[in-house]
């Protein structure tokens, strides 16, 4: 029988029903309200007797590393704090991680935070494990030798850092943000307790919220993207786009902090499975240069990104999907009202969370915008976008985010 005789059946969006993929999941999703509670028999279950927590001081002023530390105490797990960890880590951050990690001894590691506090635990345990500088780990599959294991405990609702297996660190000289990728360091477990994400302050939940809902949006039109990532994609930005309004109207809503929290979760999983496209291309220099919070870059940039990529058809018909997945509207209505009530809805988010909706009023300088733009096209994720995207396109992306 002739190829044409036995297509391949595609759907809307451009993927295969019958698309090839490899899912491994990697990592054990324990979720549920007062789960942080069970720490301690999950880390002993993994054999560890003696763990690194690695968060930040924030963190411990909430108290929640003081309670993670008594729930592994009254297991019998010793534990040895590392609480020096800054937003987006750098190499620095990451030695300075490594030299307490040396010294205490331990046999595993634990994430108290958000995406920093477990991208630093990541980045150690490569450098405890395998040796070197974590720029020897820059791509995917680089470290050769076994890694401690990792236990996630996000505190935020954001970067979906528990269900990856990626370590973002910056090199603390070129400021560029690199990705280590290996399977091995994936956190074994976990925890997604919604009482520990209360403590954020509105801000934090704006930014890390807002970069959730970025996650979802990009992973599904990414060239990557699978029927399985989509599932994830979608239900993500279901869950964040009920829980996110919510979390403001009501900071105390549980029900939505779980929405969120899960909702990040399964972004974090898309990822793991179709990578991300130009919106957090264009973001990473904007942080890097401007310290701009990575989810408000984000958050700026997605709304340009997707009427550029909605010029391709099959990216287009992504968004749709998502939008009326979400029930931003039916089957029925048009695309170009479904992009519409899309595009409109990340715009509204901002809104919602008092986040800024122009490069001009955090500061960017037109001057600027050309060498953002060069760095924003060399970006990894830019490789991963639907629509391809030169530095040109980056620089009008840029002028359009630049304006009210």
């Amino acid at each position: 029988m002739s190829k044409s005789e036995n297509p391949t059946p595609v759907q809307q969006d451009g993927t295969s029903i019958l698309s090839s993929f490899d899912y491994q999941p990697r990592t054990r999703l324990v979720c549920g309200v007062g789960c942080i509670e069970r720490v301690g028999e999950l880390t002993r279950e993994l054999g560890c007797k003696k763990v690194l927590l690695v968060t930040d001081s924030g963190i411990v002023a909430a108290g929640h590393a003081d309670r993670v530390r008594k729930i592994l105490d009254a297991a019998h797990i010793g534990t040895v704090l590392f609480d020096k960890v800054r937003e987006n880590p750098t190499t620095r951050d990451v030695d300075a991680c490594l030299q307490m990690a040396k010294e205490s001894g331990i046999d595993a590691f634990i994430g108290l935070g958000g995406g920093s506090s477990m991208d630093t635990a990541k980045g150690c345990n490569f450098l405890l494990t395998n040796g070197g500088r974590m720029q020897d780990y820059w791509g995917v599959g680089k470290a050769t030798k076994p890694m401690l294991p990792f236990i996630a405990i996000p505190t935020t609702a954001g970067t979906g850092s528990e269900c990856q297996s990626a370590a973002l660190i910056a090199d603390e000289e070129t400021h560029q943000k690199m990705a280590c990728l290996d399977p091995k360091a994936a956190a074994r477990i976990a925890l997604l307790d919604p009482t520990l994400t209360l403590s954020q302050p509105a801000q934090v939940a704006a930014s890390t919220g807002i970069d959730a809902i970025a996650h979802a949006v990009e992973t599904a039109v990414t060239k990557k993207r699978t029927p399985l990532s989509l599932m994830y994609s979608h239900e993500a930005f279901k869950l964040c786009f009920s829980g996110f309004p919510t979390i403001f109207q009501t900071p105390t809503d549980i029900q939505a902090r779980g929405q969120m929290q899960l909702g990040a979760a399964l972004a974090g999983t898309a990822i793991e499975n179709s990578m991300l496209g130009a919106a957090h291309s264009a973001a990473n220099p904007l942080t890097a240069h401007f310290g701009i919070v990575h989810g408000q870059a984000v958050g700026i940039m997605l709304p340009h990104v997707v009427r550029f990529n909605a010029e391709d058809p099959v990216a287009r018909a992504g968004y749709i999907d998502l939008a009326i997945a979400a029930k931003l509207g039916g089957p029925q209505e048009s695309a170009e009202d479904l992009l519409r009530k899309l595009v409109g809805t990340l715009e509204n988010f901002l809104i919602v969370a008092n986040i800024p909706r122009s490069l001009d009023a955090l500061g960017v300088k037109h001057s600027k915008i050309p060498s953002l733009a060069e760095e924003a096209a060399k970006q990894w994720t830019a490789t991963f976008n639907p629509r391809p995207i030169t530095a040109a396109d980056f620089v009008k992306l840029y002028e359009a985010a630049s304006k009210q």
